[in-house]
């Protein structure tokens, strides 16, 4: 029984031993937790560092960005103009290049094209003429002379445009449209006529009608003396030459005139020159109307013109007979007519030109 006395005292060592234990563990438990800790502060602090650091850069490149983009900004608006010029650059040369292409098309067009080309224009450019004076005469012409340039080229294809100018041609003369500029200068003629016109009230157109039938008797008379004297003649003829001398002159002294209107005869020698005047002043508005075209305007004043004519102005004189035809011949002419259009003519221009 001897061994029993040290394994009571061994039994209240085993705690102390778990305590000891136990107190390193947490020791080395809160070693690690104060190493763990150190380093998570140290990371955070690395972060923190590396977040400021990174933070600095973001403000960098945010701060170049923004000159980035200011540069590129200015190179768009730079790229922009650029462009605008290129573009006008290449408006330009699109026009230049239809230009040449239509100048190599008309250096590359045959003789034969070229003259119905010419001969198109100057038939619409007659056309235009026509429709401004009113006349035929630029179209007749223009036609007639295209027909004989195409008469000089010995083509076939061009005879069917011949035949067509040759149809235009015939529908124009037939036309009859009145040629403004010949009448106004027929009416300037009739107006400048009309101070040289002899009234019928005027005493010495009277004077001179019966002064004229003396004048004539004079040579008899005078042929009656020479036959007087003339020893030849038988006295029976020289009495009857005498006789009929006598008698002429006994006639002019009375002359008895038919007036178809007798008020003719009633003009004041003053207003002579007023009815002259109005004469004129009919005659000239008539001359605006036709070259206005005012063809009714220019009928009436052309008919009380020629009642003005006939019933104040002597009608056996030749310059009032002169005056009255052209009058008339004014009125006959100033009418409305259309000038017909050379469809024919362009249209086989056109299809002798598509027909290459």
């Amino acid at each position: 029984m001897p061994a029993a006395p040290p394994a009571v005292a061994a039994a209240p060592l085993l705690p102390a031993r778990w305590v000891v234990t136990g107190a390193a563990v947490l020791a080395a438990a809160a070693a690690a937790a104060g190493v763990l800790a150190w380093n998570t502060q140290q990371r955070v602090k690395s972060l923190e560092t590396e977040l400021v650091k990174r933070q600095q850069d973001a403000g960098a490149e945010a701060a170049e960005a923004r000159v980035a983009a200011r540069a590129a900004q200015d190179v768009a608006r730079d790229a922009a103009a650029k462009l605008a010029v290129l573009e006008a650059r290449v408006a330009e040369s699109t026009i230049q290049r239809s230009q040449f292409e239509e100048l190599i098309q008309s250096l590359a067009r045959s003789r034969d094209e070229n003259v119905l080309a010419d001969v198109e224009n100057s038939i619409r450019v007659a056309m235009q003429q026509t429709a401004i004076t009113g006349s035929a005469e630029p179209l007749v012409v223009t036609l007639k002379q295209a027909d004989e340039r195409l008469a000089r080229y010995k083509e076939p294809r061009l005879e069917r445009v011949r035949r067509a100018l040759a149809q235009d041609l015939d529908r124009t003369r037939a036309a009859g449209v009145a040629d403004l500029a010949l009448l106004a200068i027929r009416l300037d003629e009739a107006i400048r006529a009309v101070d040289e016109l002899p009234l019928l009230a005027s005493i010495e157109k009277r004077r001179g009608t019966a002064a004229r039938p003396a004048a004539a008797a004079a040579p008899s008379s005078a042929a009656s003396s020479a036959g007087v004297d003339d020893a030849s003649v038988p006295w029976s003829e020289r009495w009857k030459t005498v006789a009929a001398a006598i008698w002429q002159e006994v006639r002019s002294l009375v002359r008895v005139t038919r007036i178809e209107h007798p008020e003719a005869m009633l003009v004041a020698p003053e207003q002579a020159w007023f009815l002259r005047e109005n004469l004129k002043l009919r005659l000239l508005n008539a001359r605006l109307a036709l070259l206005s075209r005012q063809f009714d305007t220019a009928q009436s004043d052309l008919r009380d013109a020629l009642a003005s004519l006939d019933r104040y102005f002597d009608p056996q004189s030749r310059r009032v007979a002169s005056a009255i035809e052209l009058v008339r011949q004014v009125q006959s002419q100033a009418r409305v007519a259309t000038v017909p259009r050379p469809d024919a003519t362009l249209a086989a221009i056109a299809t002798v030109s598509a027909g290459r």
